[in-house]
């Protein structure tokens, strides 16, 4: 009641969009001890909940302990923050910095006021963690003799990898790219994490006796089958890596490209040279189409504006939110609201308005002579109930328009795994192509071969990720060890 709520900072988007670090400045302590006091420390806390309410997450996957590493930050007692913290979260530096934070959605608080800065004091509390030197390697007391494999290095497999590495069983995980960290590393640009903070996670896993093997593409350069007899057990978490393609005419034009290939070029680059190299596909002076109005697509819409691109429009197939919760969205459900993220208030600072383009629908690519883009036709487009309840779309006519492009980026989402590796193992698939497994069992149709993440229940958040690697590490070790202690 005494307190409004504060986020952290952000460095300006004129100076921001110049440089690849990270685009917020955090709160001072005095001010993310005084949001700590905002916490009313509910009777029934619904921040850490972690439910899923009209397929939307509300409250916390990770279940974290939120009420509690509050009121600790409001005290002062920082390690004992740091403590509670990591009872449940194995990365809160990444759940911290890219979390869309479903657990803020759900505070009683935001009821009728704003809700408390949770992923704010959350990330404050493990960037203090790392300067204290409070963060350990997690090496286990003795080992069981018992091998893991996990293909894929995302947060699922960090997180399993952790897990199970903890109890002392001998982890080994497989990486195809030339570095850990999966979306972490590739897919999320340096801006909303900066790659030093994952790998310093990596050399910690590392130094706790995790092995990586990168440059290991299991079922290409790497057999199935040495994988399952070098090891006891075999956790798939290789992400749900296939993207959704726009199938309209003029689709396969030269500059027509999916977003995380164009976000994860920029980052190897940036990586191996810092762009110097010039091996990445560069925005450039160019007119920029981005089609989807996702946290992918604000990502394309900041990379894009830092190669110096020449303008920026993102399309959006939804009507804009609202900008308070409509009747139909109410709490603890994730508010659908308009608002600006941090690669649109970037284009607007520099371009005078939002790049988005709200129920817009690409009907074709155009090129030139040689075969590359340079134009793309929309239509807009309205959402209707059909009489069987479901919603319909339908173009507007007199909507039609031509934008100019030099470059297209696909950022619809990703409509399950790649199937090599699948069949790689021959582990059933579900209707969505997902591989089959229980949720909370993670066991697949093949024995000792269980999967995890956005493998099993195609793509989601990063803090969904990272409890399922918890998850499939408990029944990993329960099936190693006939039980298990962990959580």
């Amino acid at each position: 009641m005494t307190y409004a709520r504060e986020t952290a900072a952000e460095r300006p988007p004129a100076e921001r969009i110049h440089d690849w670090n990270e685009h917020t400045i955090p709160l001072p302590e005095i001010q993310i001890k005084a949001q700590g006091a905002r916490c009313m420390d509910c009777g029934i806390p619904f921040c850490h909940t972690g439910k899923e309410i009209n397929r939307m997450a509300s409250g916390c996957p990770l279940n974290n302990l939120i009420p509690e590493w509050n009121d600790l930050v409001y005290r002062g007692l920082w390690h004992e923050a740091y403590e509670r913290l990591d009872k449940t979260n194995n990365f809160p530096e990444f759940t911290g910095r890219v979390c869309p934070a479903p657990c803020e959605a759900a505070c009683v608080l935001g009821i009728h006021e704003d809700p408390v800065t949770i992923k704010s004091i959350e990330n404050t509390i493990i960037d203090r963690a790392f300067d204290e030197g409070w963060v350990r390697p997690n090496k286990p007391r003795k080992r069981t003799g018992k091998t893991v494999a996990i293909i894929g290095s995302g947060p699922a497999g960090l997180a399993a990898a952790d897990q199970l590495n903890k109890v002392g069983h001998t982890v080994t995980v497989y990486e195809r790219a030339p570095l850990p960290g999966g979306l972490m590393t590739y897919g999320i640009p340096n801006m909303k994490i900066e790659k030093e903070t994952v790998l310093r996670r990596i050399h910690l896993l590392e130094a706790a006796g995790v092995k990586f093997v990168c440059n290991a593409h299991v079922g290409v350069n790497v057999s199935a089958e040495h994988i399952k007899q070098a090891h006891d057990v075999v956790i798939l978490c290789g992400g749900a890596t296939q993207p959704n393609s726009v199938n309209v005419p003029g689709h396969d034009l030269a500059g027509i490209h999916y977003a995380v290939d164009f976000l994860s070029a920029t980052t190897q680059s940036l990586l191996d040279s810092g762009l110097a190299d010039g091996k990445y596909i560069s925005a450039k002076d160019k007119h920029v189409i981005i089609i989807g109005g996702g946290d992918t697509g604000t990502d394309c819409v900041g990379t894009s504006l830092r190669h110096g691109c020449q303008s920026v429009t993102q399309f959006e197939l939804l009507d804009r939110p609202p900008n308070a919760r409509a009747a139909d969205n109410p709490w603890p459900q994730w508010a659908k609201v308009y608002k600006l993220d941090y690669g649109q208030k970037e284009a607007k600072a520099i371009f005078g308005d939002d790049p988005r383009q709200y129920k817009v629908m690409t009907k074709a690519f155009v090129g030139d002579e040689q075969g590359r883009v340079t134009a793309v036709k929309t239509v807009n487009i309205s959402w209707e109930i059909n009489r069987d309840g479901s919603w319909g779309i339908y173009e507007l006519p007199g909507t039609e328009r031509v934008w100019a492009a030099d470059l297209v980026l696909i950022a619809i989402g990703f409509k399950g795994p790649e199937n090599p590796l699948l069949k790689a193992f021959g582990v059933e698939q579900d209707n969505r192509t997902n591989v089959k497994a229980e949720f909370d069992k993670y066991t697949t149709s093949v024995p000792a071969v269980f999967s995890a993440g956005d493998m099993r229940r195609g793509q989601s958040l990063v803090v969904w990720a990272i409890r399922e690697g918890r998850g499939v590490a408990r029944e990993c070790d329960r099936f190693l060890m006939g039980e298990t202690d962990l959580p």
